[in-house]
């Protein structure tokens, strides 16, 4: 199998997290690909030019890291990281809700690039709004976010691990101390180490 990736992108690093914490190393080939580049193979596995892109080992096209993360979780029944039991809708929402700050944060990223004379501060701020606004939720319930490890998890570390990276003017810390508390020990994990775009 491949798994095109950027290095940056925190929607690529999902999926290389489930490769290494499923230990998938062996069966999925990573390729750096720059999705702002002229990247043929890219295209041919996603016509959205878009990374994560996965290609089976039976050459099908598998996109969006939802989707990718998925297909890998149910290459291997352990660790299972979408719960075949009750909690499953719960951790599937959670990770929706961590995609949630991912999407928020990134399209800050992307207006920013634009020239300053052609930036929304309408949506700037409220991309802002939800993404604090979301982290305060978690603050409140983490539940989502404990015990075995989940893909929640995954998707929470690779939101805020984003925010830290490319957006450390959003202070999301202040007056959330347990998603810090959280977040300091996750990022602890050797996957999130391996996978961290600052030392790319």
């Amino acid at each position: 199998m491949k798994l095109y990736f950027a290095n940056t992108s925190p929607y690529a690093r999902k999926a290389r997290m489930v490769i290494l914490e499923k230990d998938l190393e062996p069966q999925v080939e990573c390729i750096f690909r720059n999705p702002f580049e002229e990247s043929p193979d890219l295209k041919q596995a996603n016509p959205l030019g878009k990374v994560p892109a996965l290609i089976t080992a039976e050459g099908q096209a598998v996109f969006d890291s939802p989707v990718i993360c998925a297909f890998l979780d149910a290459l291997t029944p352990e660790p299972r990281l979408i719960p075949d039991d009750g909690t499953r809708w719960h951790v599937l929402t959670a990770e929706a809700l961590a995609d949630g700050i991912l999407d928020a944060a990134f399209a800050i990223v992307m207006e920013r690039r634009r020239p300053e004379e052609q930036q929304s501060p309408m949506w700037l701020e409220r991309w802002e709004t939800a993404i604090l606004r979301t982290v305060s939720a978690l603050e409140a319930d983490l539940s989502a976010f404990t015990g075995n490890l989940n893909l929640a998890q995954i998707a929470l570390g690779a939101a805020l691990g984003y925010l830290d990276f490319r957006l450390p003017d959003i202070d999301w810390r202040t007056g959330d101390p347990k998603v810090s508390a959280w977040f300091a020990e996750f990022a602890e994990r050797p996957a999130m180490k391996a996978t961290d775009p600052a030392s790319a």
